[in-house]
C-alpha cells in the first residue's frame, strides 16, 4: 500500500510539475505548483517526517502561494506585453538545464549508501521527539534565533515607522 501511494504521489507531483511549466495562464501554474506541493508533503507523511509536512503545507502551499498569486494579479500579465523569446535564448536554457541535470546526477552518485548506513528511528519526524531535540538539545541556538528574530522585527517597525511621536 505505501509502495502504490508512494508512485501515486510521484505521478501527481512530476506531472503537477510539467503542468506548472506548460500551462499558459500563469494563474493556472500557481494551482498546478500548489497541488504539486501537496504531494511532496504527502512524500513527507510517508517519510514518517509529520511536523515538517504540516510546515510544509503552511509554508508553502499557503502563505508563498497567496504571495505569489497576489504578485501575477498585480503584474496583469498579458501576452501582449511579453517580448519574444529568441531560438538562441531557448537553447541556452536547454543546455543550463542539460547541465543542471548533470550537476545533481553528480551530487546524488553514491549516496545510496550513505542513506543506507543511517540507522532507522521510529520517532524521527514525530513533533514530540522534534520538541525534545530543539528544547533539550539545541535551546541556546533556539532562543538566540528567536532574539534576533525580535531584533529585526523592531527594527523594521523603528524604519518604517518615521515619526515616533
Amino acid at each position: 500500500m505505501t509502495q502504490f501511494l508512494f508512485y501515486f504521489l510521484s505521478f501527481v507531483a512530476v506531472a503537477a510539475g510539467l503542468m506548472v511549466i506548460t500551462a499558459k495562464n500563469p494563474v493556472h501554474s500557481v494551482l498546478y505548483l500548489i497541488i504539486a506541493f501537496f504531494a511532496i508533503a504527502g512524500h513527507y507523511i510517508l517519510l514518517n517526517a509529520q511536523f515538517l509536512a504540516i510546515v510544509h503545507i503552511i509554508v508553502y502551499a499557503g502563505a508563498i502561494m497567496v504571495l505569489f498569486l497576489s504578485v501575477i494579479m498585480l503584474l496583469n500579465l498579458n501576452k501582449d506585453n511579453e517580448p519574444a523569446k529568441s531560438n538562441v535564448l531557448k537553447l541556452a536554457a536547454a543546455v543550463a538545464a542539460g547541465l543542471l541535470l548533470v550537476t545533481f546526477t553528480g551530487t546524488l552518485k553514491g549516496t545510496e549508501s550513505i542513506i543506507a548506513a543511517q540507522p532507522y528511528d521510529d520517532q524521527i519526524g514525530y513533533v514530540k521527539a522534534l520538541g525534545k531535540v530543539l528544547f533539550n538539545d539545541f535551546l541556546l541556538p533556539f532562543e538566540v534565533s528567536a532574539l534576533l528574530l525580535l531584533s529585526a522585527i523592531i527594527g523594521a517597525v523603528v524604519l518604517v515607522k518615521h515619526d515616533l511621536k
